[in-house]
């Protein structure tokens, strides 16, 4: 089932991880090693996840570095499929 519009993956970590344990921007970003505005762009979507920050939230928040990573995906899959016109390529096998 492909979502039309997906949450970037900073607002799931904002909503269900840091807000819902009652942590700041600035204490998660502290623990998990990141700046400040570096968690802060995420959580605001101006930046996307990267495998060290996928590893380090997995660690922080007892889920998996695939969880992380596998929103960011499905989140640059659909945002790509409504720029990029495939139209014209044709098959090659």
């Amino acid at each position: 089932m492909e979502m039309n519009n997906p949450p970037h993956p900073g607002e799931i970590l904002n909503e269900l991880f840091i807000k819902e344990n009652g942590l700041s921007i600035s204490k998660t970003a502290s623990h998990i090693g990141l700046s400040r505005q570096s968690l802060s762009e995420l959580v605001n979507g101006k930046n996307g996840i990267t495998a060290q920050t996928a590893l380090k939230l997995a660690k922080a928040f007892n889920t998996s570095p695939r969880y992380w990573m596998n929103l960011q995906t499905v989140y640059d899959l659909t945002k790509a499929a409504q720029t990029v016109n495939t139209d014209e390529i044709e098959s090659l096998v």
